[in-house]
Order: C-alpha cells, then structure tokens, then sequence
C-alpha cells in the first residue's frame, strides 16, 4: 500500500470516528504529500515520505515552543495532538544501544579521530539509521565519542 493511500484510508476511519484532530492533520498532511509529489513529478518513495513527516513534527515542534512562550496553551496543546498523530507515521525508533553501537563501529570504519570528521561519520550514520533516529540524536552521540 502506498503511503499516500494509508494516509487516506487512516482519514476516512477518523472522519468515522469523530476524531477531528486527526482529520485536520490528515488533511493537511494528504495536502503536503500531495505538493511534494507535485514538485518531484512522482509519488513518494518511503525515504520522501519520512522527510515530509518529520518536516510537519519539527514545525508543530516550533509552533508548539512559541505558542508556549506566548501563554497560548490551547493552541500549544492542537499542535501537541497533530505532532502526535503525525509520529505514528514514523517508523519504530532505534532504541539507544544501537544507535550507539551504530556511531561506534561508523567512527572505527572511517578511523575518524576527532570533530573534524564529524561531517563524514554524520552522513554515514544517518544513511544506516535511515529516519529511525532523530538527527539531533545522532549528531549528539558522534559529538560524544569524537569529543
């Protein structure tokens, strides 16, 4: 099934069950999908659709930080239930111990000795984990065993 046909038939079942939160997300989401798939002149591929969902956390993660700041909870706390609803697009999350064990062997592969191989351990960790850990995450453990 492809991904933009999850999105649809997961939207139909919200609409079912009054779940508006998710039924905005969705429709915003089938939207963003549908714009990607316009600008690449294809559909999604699973790498595409990933980007584009961590794109849409890492925005409700902005906006949620600033409505914080500016004492707006309830607006806070929309954005909350559509990052939410959003992460279930993600796929599992490396647990810790590989992550690290991923970093470790990356660095000893490349003989990388310090931070200025930070920028070719970062690409090659990246491409292994694929979108199942966080870019900040990542980049955090190779600060640490290059420090």
């Amino acid at each position: 099934m492809e991904f933009r046909d999850t999105i649809q038939a997961d939207l139909k079942a919200a609409m079912k069950a009054g779940q508006k939160d998710a039924v905005r997300t969705l429709r915003m989401l089938m939207a963003v999908v549908k714009n990607k798939e316009i600008e690449l002149g294809r559909p999604l591929g699973a790498d595409d659709a990933i980007a584009v969902v961590r794109s849409g956390i890492k925005q409700r993660k902005e906006a949620i930080a600033q409505f914080r700041d500016g004492g707006r909870v309830e607006l806070a706390e929309q954005e909350e239930a559509e990052a939410a609803v959003l992460e279930r697009y993600l796929p599992a999350a490396l647990p810790e111990q590989e992550l690290e064990s991923i970093v470790t062997r990356v660095i000893a592969d490349l003989g990388a000795s310090g931070m200025k191989d930070m920028g070719g351990v970062m690409k090659q960790v990246l491409a292994e984990v694929a979108g199942r850990a966080d870019g900040a995450a990542v980049s955090a453990k190779v600060r640490e065993r290059l420090a």
